[in-house]
Parts: structure tokens; sequence; C-alpha cells
């Protein structure tokens, strides 16, 4: 399936407590699993987690019903997908995002302007190496992203110039597999520590900022902008444009605003 290591992580922790429970309950066949078991099991804690956090287990626990379907030959079990109630999600405006920049040495400036320019997801920025980025053209390449797929996407003059200060004043000049972001003992940054990083600065900065915020203030600001969704949907790293037409209810206040300015009140 060519999954990340982080979604076959969360397979594992979510498919491994629910056979837990299943041999716990007397199902030691992977054919006795009803819809009736998995409704009971995620029911158990349906009122303390958030409904993205229930879904996500359901998310798991239907790839697992469908790979012991394929593999075992065991019937299919369907269930209802728990409610996700729809909410706008976090993402920053510009003001934020200078309040930001405004507190960061020379290494933070790049995480924080790579995550907001290329909108690369947190993993793939730890990821990346020197010679994904042309320093030259700002074109990057995204290697073995989010289901192993290769794709390319890019940054502007103002995160080209802050790549090129934060090389300068490295020890030595990298090389083409050095990764891009060095933390301690000269070390990789793992997508935790870029985490850690990013709510750190957000803190002093007065900002509530997460990677993956950063990702959405993207797009958001490349609608605004006046993107096509399919640019947007390739340089996401999306496999369906389903995934990209998410961010389009982000620009609910866009259009509240439009009708402010011409509105009735703006011509009777």
């Amino acid at each position: 399936m060519r999954c990340s290591a982080e979604t076959l992580g969360f397979y594992r922790f979510t498919a491994g407590r629910f056979v837990d429970w299943c041999q716990d309950h007397g199902v030691i066949e992977p054919g006795g699993i009803t819809a009736g078991h998995v409704r009971e099991w995620l029911g158990q804690d349906a009122n303390r987690l958030k409904d993205t956090s229930l879904h996500a287990r359901a998310r798991g626990m239907r790839t697992f019903l469908r790979f012991l379907a394929s593999e075992y030959s065991t019937p299919k079990v369907e269930f209802a997908m728990p409610r996700l109630e729809r909410r706008r999600l976090p993402c920053m405006e510009p003001d934020e995002v200078r309040r930001l920049l405004a507190v960061c040495d020379v290494r933070e400036r790049v995480v924080v302007m790579m995550l907001v320019d290329a909108g690369i997801r947190r993993a793939e920025l730890a990821a990346l190496n020197w010679g994904d980025v042309d320093l030259r053209t700002g074109q990057v390449t995204v290697r073995h992203g989010k289901g192993g797929k290769d794709r390319v996407t890019a940054v502007v003059a103002q995160t080209l110039r802050a790549l090129l200060r934060y090389r300068l004043g490295l020890k030595r000049d990298p090389a083409a597999d050095t990764p891009l972001i060095l933390g301690m003992a000269d070390r990789r940054l793992t997508p935790h520590h870029l985490s850690r990083l990013v709510a750190a600065l957000g803190r002093k900065a007065g900002v509530k900022v997460t990677p993956h915020a950063l990702r959405r203030t993207f797009a958001l600001q490349a609608l605004r902008k006046g993107m096509d969704v399919m640019s947007l949907m390739r340089l996401m790293g999306h496999a369906d444009i389903a995934m990209t037409s998410h961010y389009v209810q982000l620009l609910d206040s866009d259009v509240l605003s439009a009708h402010q300015k011409a509105g009735l009140d703006s011509w009777l």
C-alpha cells in the first residue's frame, strides 16, 4: 500500500487495540467480526473523544476490515462512519505570519517559510535534503511524500533568500544528501521536533500555529490570489480533488466581505 511509517504506526495502534478487544470479547477468528463489534468498540470511547479522533479510528477499522476481506476472504463488514462535524480549519492571516517570522532566528525562518510557501507537510520538510531544492529556480522536489509519491512544488525569492542566508551560516557547504533542516548534533529534525519548534515560535509571537496550519495558510492564500484548484491539488500532493476542495470552505469569509462591499447598503 506504500504507506508512510506514521500511517503504518497508526494502523498498527488502531487495529492492535481492536484485536485485543475482540479477543477479550471471545472473537478469535477474522470471520467472526461483525459491524456490531466495530460499533461497540468505537462507542466505548465516543463520549470522551473528539469527533475527528473517533472518525480516525473508524477509518482505521474500515481499512483493517477491507484488508481482512481481501487477504483472508472474510465477509465484507460495512458500518456507518461516525458523523464528522464540518468546522473551519485553523489557518493564519498574513499579519500573523509576519508576527511569527519576526521572532524567528535564521533556521526557524527557513522552517516557517518552507511550510507556508511550498505548502509541504511537516514530514516532507523533515525529509528534504539540500539536493531537493534548486536555489536558482525555487523548484522543490518532494520525495516519497504521502502515499510514497514524489511531486514537485516551489518557493519564491523571499524563501530562497532565507535558505541562502541559512546555508551561509552552516559550518560547511552541505552535500546534496545533507538534511535541509538540522537539529541538535547536526542531525535531521524529526516531524515531532518540527511541531514543537513551530508551537514554541507561536507562543513567542502570541499566535496559535501548527505546521499543518501553515500548510493550510498556503492553500488559502493561493486560492485568494486566483490559483486554480487543479494546480493547488498537484502542489499539495492530494490524491484527488475532493481533498483539495475542503480548502475552498476557508473562502467563506472572503465571500461575506465581498457581499459587504457590493450588497444592498452599497447601492440603495
